[in-house]
Formats: structure tokens, C-alpha cells, sequence
């Protein structure tokens, strides 16, 4: 164990910058540094000088993980007097917004360090807030808000990267099942969710059969396994998110929720959060036009939303497979 031990009179967020690669590498982190290139590996590389950034990643696919990450390094240099024993376990609040529109993680963090500390809970608030704002600044914008909430915004490069990631890396264990946590489902309940991934594969095959992507083993039936042979244009010339319908917005955040479930030790109700991704899934679909006008006019737009569905497919099956113990169909 390496221990690294701040003056009283160093500024936390010059400590922040200047320890940055201890951080990296007592935690696993790596940080990848590329003028023209972006790793944002999880154990696999993805480049592409539209996601040109600085950016700290871990080992999980998990966002929800990775904020984490960054908060329990963040506290490693505060001298706050609570209790961080549960801290260090995770044990404290951070849970996604409703927000559609955007992917927001919320903590209330601050409102627990303060109730053993002799800071104000703003005062804690803001101080964890600079440390994550110099640390985070390409993966999420971070506000604090009264009395204390730490709001802590995915930036759209980030997501555009994790998006990519989710769809050339298989998710946790996919292909082993999760013993004794079976779910049991209403029939009509799991045809829906084998139905939603039994459409998404045969939509991405459809899309590779007519040109808008190009898959490198598009026969293959795991589709965790296919990989589109460029990146995925989720980001415009103004590196913004593609996606403005709010069915895209949502069939996001319910690929954010579920896998922050599936990278997580916790109990969970896997049924519903498979039901949930599948009827994201759904609206998506019946909102959303990949074919005909829209692949005319804005293919870049068409090719992202299969990749929306590729994320989806990818992710519905590790829920199938794994944590459903059922079969996960190519075609109904």
C-alpha cells in the first residue's frame, strides 16, 4: 500500500492535479493522454479523434462505478472528520436523476460527512465539488445544490465513448448464469424482453445487410462478438449527442441504469430491469426512424440509432443469459 500524505497548507485542488497519476495507479485508473486519440478502454481500446479528450476510466463499464471512483479519491485529500469507513464501502447515497435528457448523478454525500463534521454541509459540498470539477472536467460537469446535493452531469463526449465501449465489449459474465438469483417472470413479461432482443439483433443485421454499417462477423450469433468496423458517429460537428428525441434520451438512461445494475454486488429486481430496457426499447423503436427519409437525409443520425440498438442487444442478452437464466433469441 502506498500512502501519500498532504500539508494542511497545500492547496486540494493543486494536490488534485499534481497526484493525478497516483491516483491513477492506486485504483486501478489509467489515464490516457492522445492529442488525436481516446482509450476508453475497460480492458478495450476504442479510438477516434471525434472523442478527443483527457480522460480518467477504470476497469468497469459501470458510470455509476467510476463516479465512485473518483468521489473516494476525492475524500482521500479532504480532512473531514465523519465516519469513512462506510464511505470507503460505497455505503453512501449517489443515484441517477429522472431526467431523461440527460444522464445526472446525484449524491447527497455532503449532507452525511456534516452531520460528524465541523463544516457547514455547503462548505463540504463545494469542497468535494472543486475536487471532482479539476479531476472529471471530460466526463461530467459537477454543481452543487442547496443544502448540499452534489449534482454530477455525464458530458456528451464521455457518453459517446461509453456508448462506443458498450458496444464492442461483452458485459460481465455473458454466456454463464447467476445461480440462485433466478427471477421468475409472467410468460408475457419474458416474451417481451426476448422479443425486444430478437428484434434488435435482426435490426442490426438489416442495417449491416444494406450498407449502413458494416459489421466485421455479422453471422455470428452472439452479437456481443460484432463490432461495427468504424466507430459509430454519435456526436455532431458540435460534439453534442445526436440523440434530441426524448425516446432516445430515454432508451439511454435505461442502458445507464442497467448496467450500472449488472456491474454492481447488489440484489436487484432483474425482471424489471430487463422489462424496463425492453419497453425503453420499444417506444425507441416506434418513435424512431432508422430507414426510409431519415437514412436518406441524415444517415449519420440512421447509424447512430443502430448503435443505440446494438447497446441495447448487447445488454438485453447479459440480462437474459445471465441473470434471467433463459435463452436469448436471435429471431420469434
Amino acid at each position: 500500500m502506498i500512502v501519500v500524505k498532504f500539508t494542511d497548507s497545500s492547496s486540494k485542488i493543486h494536490q488534485i492535479l499534481c497526484y493525478s497519476h497516483f491516483f491513477a495507479s492506486s485504483l486501478d485508473f489509467y489515464l490516457r493522454v492522445d492529442d488525436e486519440n481516446i482509450q476508453i478502454c475497460y480492458g478495450y481500446p476504442v479510438s477516434t479523434s471525434v472523442y478527443s479528450s483527457n480522460l480518467l476510466v477504470g476497469t468497469e463499464i459501470s458510470i455509476k462505478a467510476l463516479i465512485y471512483r473518483y468521489i473516494l479519491y476525492i475524500l482521500s485529500l479532504c480532512n473531514f472528520s465523519g465516519e469513512f469507513l462506510p464511505i470507503a464501502s460505497r455505503k453512501f447515497p449517489l443515484y441517477q436523476g429522472k431526467d431523461d435528457s440527460r444522464v445526472l448523478y446525484i449524491s447527497g454525500l455532503a449532507l452525511q460527512l456534516a452531520k460528524s463534521d465541523h463544516q457547514t454541509t455547503m462548505d463540504i459540498a463545494s469542497e468535494i465539488t472543486s475536487g471532482l470539477s479539476a479531476m472529471g472536467g471530460g466526463v461530467f460537469k459537477v454543481e452543487t445544490i442547496p443544502p448540499g446535493w452534489i449534482h454530477l452531469e455525464l458530458t456528451d463526449r464521455f457518453l459517446a465513448a461509453w456508448l462506443q465501449n458498450l458496444v464492442v465489449t461483452s458485459l460481465g459474465g455473458c454466456g454463464e448464469m447467476e445461480k440462485g438469483k433466478i427471477t421468475l417472470l409472467k410468460p408475457s413479461s419474458l416474451f417481451m424482453i426476448q422479443y425486444a432482443h430478437a428484434r434488435c439483433y435482426s435490426l442490426v443485421r438489416l442495417a449491416d445487410h444494406e450498407g449502413l454499417i458494416k459489421l466485421k462477423e455479422p453471422h455470428q450469433p452472439n452479437l456481443t462478438s460484432l463490432v461495427a468496423v468504424e466507430n459509430i458517429p454519435w456526436l455532431n460537428h458540435e460534439e453534442k449527442l445526436r440523440f434530441t428525441h426524448p425516446a432516445e434520451g430515454r432508451l439511454i438512461s435505461k442502458l445507464v441504469e442497467a448496467v450500472d445494475c449488472l456491474e454492481s454486488s447488489g440484489t436487484h429486481n432483474w425482471g424489471k430491469v430487463a422489462l424496463d430496457l425492453s419497453q425503453a426499447f420499444e417506444a425507441f423503436w416506434c418513435r424512431c426512424r432508422i430507414w426510409g427519409e431519415v437514412k436518406i437525409a441524415s444517415p449519420q443520425l440512421a447509424q447512430g440509432r443502430v448503435g443505440l440498438i446494438m447497446a441495447t442487444q448487447s445488454v438485453l442478452r447479459c440480462l437474459l443469459v445471465d441473470k434471467l437464466g433463459v435463452f436469448a433469441p436471435v429471431e420469434l
